[in-house]
């Protein structure tokens, strides 16, 4: 086993918990000297130690090494590409930078994007142009509310046991989910629950009336009502999440709170420990979980990402929902996995693949740049307001996990996890790409210099320059 030197990781651990280093090394059965050595990188973490730490604050031992610093590190090779292309900095120095001040590598990036952001507004003054031109590239609120929850790896802790606790005190339980929902909003809150409107749902806070369109799916009808239960019993707290990274009242504080009354929701139809205790009993078969609880495919892949509880983790996934022209609506992730914030991601994956023949579950595993191994389901939902004509909506849904992990799921039967040559090498979107060989490429890489010959021609579509 190599030596594990994580001072930054285990200093910011303590400080999280408001603890002294008297206090932690106490509880670790170690010296003061000892720990401050440890949190100065003096010392390595040892198996000792360790193992006490995910004991004690239920954290995966995963926190402490290399891994957990490799999506913070893709984003600085992202953002800094040009910097590294002119030698001003050196992967190395991002690599350190990564793994031993994550906290000052963040505000960077943080620091970088406003500054990105506002070069671009005064482009736009200077130019005469409007903050809708094209050149423009500002974050969305939407996009907003994707890092919102991508930066607490989509795990909400106060949310998910409130949510539980709720679903203990009104009785959900599978087959029963909408009659105890409509109940609760009848008992608590005196909300009339009819089944017509044009929406999928539309709630009147005049008449306490939620209107449910008859075309909704009796899981997507309990799924929109316990939404609507999370923002009258919860409110208070959805804001309290909101505010913490969003201005009240801004269009994205508004989205932020939609969001986490979504999670609310999920979790208070799906609660954790019956959820977890099902996906394990299964090995996280997808579709045996949709037909015991009564919910879609998304609904249920969503929540599987989200079982990130300290002593009860389930499988940490990534998750993420694309278009057939690669458009990412949904990524959320428990693991070190990166999506590029520079758009596209990639044609050898397997989610793309799940189009071509929808409504089956395709198996991938897969290699990034970094060596490191995913595997990967994939799987078409579609939906549509059910009228002839009428236009419908296709994603594809994907779900995935380090290699690991994946023999804890039914979808590694008969494949060979250990053989690295059998993975598909994959990576992050064609610009921020570090396979320069790639036959598939669709732009040139970032920081590269390009290979030009008029006499000769190439397999590989933008030949890199020795």
């Amino acid at each position: 086993m190599s030596k594990i030197y994580a001072g930054a990781r285990l200093r910011r651990l303590r400080e999280e918990r408001r603890m002294s280093q008297a206090e932690l090394a106490r509880v670790l059965g170690i010296s003061p000297s000892y720990l401050n050595q440890m949190e100065h990188d003096s010392r390595p973490l040892t198996v000792p130690v360790l193992l006490r730490l995910t004991e004690v604050f239920g954290v995966d031992a995963a926190f402490f090494s290399e891994r957990d610093t490799s999506r913070l590190l893709a984003d600085l090779r992202e953002a800094m590409a040009d910097e590294v292309a002119a030698g001003r900095v050196s992967a190395g120095d991002l690599s350190e930078l990564a793994s031993r001040l994550p906290a000052v590598a963040t505000v960077l990036l943080d620091l970088g994007r406003r500054n990105q952001e506002l070069g671009e507004r005064l482009a736009e003054a200077a130019d005469g142009r409007t903050a809708t031109s094209a050149t423009a590239t500002p974050r969305t609120p939407h996009e907003e509310i994707r890092e919102f929850f991508y930066r607490r790896q989509n795990y909400l802790h106060d949310a998910d046991t409130a949510a539980e606790e709720l679903a203990a005190r009104i009785g959900i339980r599978p087959g029963e989910v909408r009659q105890a929902l409509s109940a609760r909003l009848a008992d608590r809150h005196g909300v009339r629950i009819t089944a017509n409107g044009d929406s999928p749902h539309h709630y009147d806070p005049r008449d306490h009336t939620l209107h449910l369109s008859p075309r909704l799916r009796p899981g997507q009808q309990a799924f929109r009502m316990a939404t609507q239960l999370a923002l009258l019993e919860y409110g208070d707290e959805l804001s309290r999440h909101a505010s913490e990274d969003y201005e009240e009242g801004s269009t994205t504080w508004k989205l932020a709170r939609i969001g986490v009354a979504n999670y609310f929701a999920a979790a208070l139809i799906l609660p954790y420990t019956v959820f977890h205790t099902a996906a394990e009993e299964v090995r996280y078969d997808i579709e045996r979980l949709t037909d015991r609880f009564g919910l879609g495919h998304e609904t249920v892949c969503h929540r599987l990402s989200t079982l990130q509880r300290p002593r009860l983790r389930g499988v940490p996934f990534s998750f993420v929902r694309v278009d057939r022209a690669g458009n990412m609506s949904k990524r959320q992730s428990a693991t070190g996995f990166h999506f590029s914030r520079a758009g596209g991601t990639c044609p050898l994956w397997n989610v793309y693949e799940a189009f071509a023949a929808p409504g089956r579950i395709h198996v991938q595993i897969a290699a990034m740049p970094d060596g490191q191994r995913y595997l990967w389901t994939a799987r078409t939902v579609t939906r549509s307001r059910g009228g002839w004509g009428e236009p419908g909506k296709t994603f594809a849904i994907g779900l995935g996990c380090e290699i690991r992990h994946a023999s804890r799921l039914v979808y590694s039967d008969g494949l060979d996890l250990d053989n690295t040559s059998a993975a598909t090498p994959i990576g992050m979107g064609c610009r921020v790409c570090e396979r320069l060989d790639c036959p598939q490429r669709a732009v040139p890489p970032l920081g590269q210099r390009l290979s030009i010959d008029e006499n000769t021609s190439t397999f590989v579509p933008y030949p890199i320059a020795p």
